[in-house]
């Protein structure tokens, strides 16, 4: 049997928009057909989104995205306010954000090997990426380790995210300098991640509970629905930036009915796109088009697309055009962290 260091050898490397101006690439797809005319509509309308005022940018995660390289990309969207909350999956801002900033690293693998073998080595596969599971154990003990250090009482996942934010930055900052969670920490992004458990932070749940049966924290899912449509409320224009499908999608679209609910006159989504990969024909939430969601008067049709590719070859471009765009140096930031708690905002 090979030994752990021969899988664990060459580094995941991040995407850097900054470095590729893609406009002239992208603007060339507009004469083009198929996906490729439909993903320079998406550029342009998020393009649109960045240069509207009254717009307030959420983009959703969903797969696996950082593992796979496209984490500094987010890191530069936040640092260049091209976007003002986040909604994710755990996986991402905890087992593969997180994880990073304690240090460690994705690796390049390949989906033709041994499973067995890489189970017996301690290494977990996401298709051709490796992860050393024994450095994912260290990842759920820090998670455990701050609820710990916590009071004991309900919390949304856009506060303990924020904690997350808080423990990089008592100790010494990220080892990974690109880190989207120290990112937002440090520009008032508020991150949310609705299914909260299924990550490093649910197993550091199941054991700070464990260890304090009688007086532990929780996650309160409720609040995270309030919390975002809060968002909603406090900047009644929005656009949202879709990678992927799951919870993420629904959960940011739902924002839409609540607080129409809370208040008559809350619009639709004014600006919509999804990249994604899923097949409509199932019925799925991941891949239900955004005309769909126009019937549940979730988001307008005017300025939506749809992007059928898989995400390391259009968030690039899609991103990228609008950083090289340059609209975002004309934004205001929005700060919306701050529209919560005292006991979350920096000192």
């Amino acid at each position: 049997m090979a030994e752990k260091n021969e899988y664990l050898k060459e580094v995941i490397k991040h995407f850097d928009i900054k470095q590729h101006d893609v406009i002239k690439l992208v603007d060339a797809m507009e004469n083009m057909a198929f996906s490729a005319r439909d993903l320079n509509r998406a550029a342009k309308i998020f393009d649109m989104m960045l240069r509207d005022k009254n717009c307030a940018v959420i983009l959703t995660l969903a797969g696996s995205l950082f593992s796979a390289g496209l984490k500094r990309i987010v890191y530069d969207m936040i640092e260049n306010n091209m976007v003002d909350a986040i909604v994710s999956t755990g996986a991402i801002m905890v087992d593969q954000d997180f994880f990073e900033a304690l240090g460690f690293k994705h690796y390049l693998g390949t989906p033709f090997v041994d499973d067995n073998e890489l189970r017996e080595l301690h290494i977990d596969r996401i298709y051709d990426t490796f992860i050393d599971e024994d450095e994912l154990r260290i990842c759920d003990d820090t998670t455990a380790a701050i609820f710990d250090s916590l009071e004991p009482k309900p919390y949304s996942s856009r506060e303990l995210i924020w904690h997350f934010g808080k423990y990089l930055e008592d100790n010494g900052g990220p080892k990974a300098d690109d880190s989207v969670i120290w990112a937002a920490y440090k520009n008032n992004v508020p991150i949310f991640v609705p299914a909260f458990s299924d990550c490093s932070a649910g197993f550091g749940i199941v054991m700070h509970q464990h260890k304090n049966p009688g007086k532990h924290l929780s996650f309160d899912s409720g609040k995270d629905f309030l919390e975002l449509t809060q968002i909603k409320l406090h900047n009644n224009e929005t656009g949202i930036f879709m990678i992927g499908g799951g919870v993420p999608k629904n959960f940011t679209q739902d924002i839409v009915v609540a607080a129409d609910i809370l208040k008559e006159d809350s619009p639709m989504h004014k600006y919509a796109i999804q990249i994604t990969v899923a097949d409509v024909r199932d019925g799925a939430l991941s891949s239900s088009t955004l005309k769909e969601a126009s019937s549940w008067g979730k988001v307008e049709t005017t300025y939506e697309q749809m992007v059928y590719s898989e995400a390391t070859l259009a968030m690039p471009l899609v991103a990228g055009y609008a950083y090289h765009k340059g609209a975002w140096k004309n934004r205001n930031k929005r700060e919306f962290q701050k529209l919560f708690t005292k006991e979350t905002q920096p000192v």
